[in-house]
């Protein structure tokens, strides 16, 4: 079936949200808020349906020409084709809708809770990151790219505008050392990342492996000569999975941990621990939450799901008795290793957030930086326990964040404010700072 219809919004995902004649709500790829296009209904359930453009009839004043030449076939950022203003604007109506949905706080709330998007410098050029699956090519060569859009299938990709432009061309060069090393025999890799700083310089790549001997001194030299990089290392993990399997990491030349700064703190992070792929954002990020939260200096503050400390380092600097919890042992070594290295009295916990709350007491402020699954069932009641005054949440995740804001509010924590920080341009990911106080 295919019928002409008018995309209205940009739905949580990189589809554009129209309806059928038949009033039904319909997904399509790669379109913009105003675009009338001509749809083919792939897939029809009983109040949905997909489709895919054929014909773009008359396209929305909000669209743009993606920079990407793989725009479309990626599965990396499917927004190129929205203009940067309009990017924000949705981002903004995505966390509204869930907060006056999901929630519960009805629409006219919800609009005076949030916030407008704060705004990328870089829109392209923006992470500090690149991560690539490997494979076996058609004629059985080693491999590495993104995912196709909707698939598992690897693409093949010559570079990648989304990575600093010192990076921007990896995957290319990557490819082409890590082929030739793998000509004589299977080195096992299935991930491969690099992570460059704009503030340091630093530049480490990052090679995925299960553990077994390794041709150490050939990769060392191979890569030295393919990116211009100061350390690489080789993740050993039990399967090709998780990397909560972690078994070891190995230095193969240069420093062995990539440093760059946020909030003027340095940062030194070993291969499989989590940071921020925006750096200039997170900034941003970090400064939002420790204003909203004023904490003074004798106050007892808690960043739970710490990381690294990305939050943490700059807390400590404000107050002095601040607890840090992280379960992922990478994490728990690199910010006790920052904290000793500069002077912080920073008790850092390695464990289950939800578990370790609890034993921590009563608590002046808490940072709650959970995954995209947001909260466990018990941390609302555990929040309202400890009795802070406010409580700053960083949400990855609209739809966990408005359900987690309900259960704070049933505590007695009322949602202050919500401020959405665009940490992924192009993309239809957004971060958000929230502001609960105690009622």
């Amino acid at each position: 079936m295919s019928e002409k219809i008018t995309i209205e919004r940009l739905s949580y995902s990189d589809a554009g949200v129209g309806h059928l004649s038949n009033g039904k709500v319909v997904f399509v790829p790669g379109t913009c808020p105003g675009d009338e296009v001509e749809v083919q209904v792939t897939e029809e359930k009983k109040r949905l349906a997909q489709g895919v453009v054929t014909t773009l009839v008359t396209p929305s004043a909000h669209r743009a020409t993606p920079a990407c030449p793989y725009a479309g076939i990626c599965g990396g950022c499917g927004w190129q084709q929205v203009a940067y203003p309009k990017q924000l604007e949705e981002k903004r109506n995505t966390l509204v809708s869930q907060l006056a949905r999901t929630a519960g706080f009805g629409q006219q709330r919800a609009e005076e809770l949030v916030a407008e998007t704060v705004p990328s410098k870089r829109t392209m050029g923006y992470r500090n990151k690149l991560e690539f699956g490997c494979g076996k090519d058609a004629q059985g060569r080693f491999t590495l790219g993104m995912h196709k859009a909707g698939s598992n299938d690897l693409l093949s990709i010559e570079s990648c505008p989304l990575g600093h432009k010192q990076i921007e061309k990896a995957p290319k060069a990557l490819r082409g050392a890590l082929r030739y090393l793998s000509s004589g025999n299977d080195l096992g890799i299935y991930r491969v990342g690099v992570r460059h700083s704009l503030a340091t310089g630093a530049c480490e790549i990052a090679l995925w492996t299960n553990p077994g001997p390794w041709p150490r001194t050939a990769v060392a030299k191979t890569m030295e000569n393919a990116l211009k990089n100061t350390s690489v290392v080789r993740v050993m993990t039990k399967d090709t999975g998780s990397a909560r399997d972690f078994k070891g990491l190995e230095v193969i030349s240069g420093k062995g941990v990539w440093t760059d700064t946020v909030c003027d703190e340095t940062y030194s992070v070993s291969a499989p621990s989590f940071f921020q792929v925006n750096s200039a954002q997170a900034t941003k990020l970090v400064n939002l939450a420790l204003d909203g939260l004023e904490v003074q200096p004798d106050d007892y503050v808690a960043d739970l799901y710490c990381g690294v400390g990305t939050f943490t380092l700059p807390l400590a600097r404000r107050c002095d008795n601040v607890f840090a919890v992280e379960s992922y042992g990478s994490s728990v070594r690199d910010l006790r290793r920052a904290a000793e290295r500069e002077g912080l009295d920073i008790e850092v916990i390695g464990g289950d957030s939800a578990r370790e709350l609890p034993l921590l007491g009563q608590l002046d402020a808490i940072v709650v930086d959970p995954p995209r699954a947001g909260l466990a069932p018990t941390m609302a009641q555990s929040i309202a326990q400890a009795k802070p005054h406010k409580v700053a949440y960083i949400s990855c995740d609209p739809a966990t964040l408005a359900r987690d804001a309900a259960r704070l509010e049933a505590v007695g924590y009322t949602l202050s404010s919500a401020t959405p920080v665009d940490m992924f341009p192009q993309t239809f990911h957004v971060e958000t700072v929230a502001i609960f106080q105690r009622k």
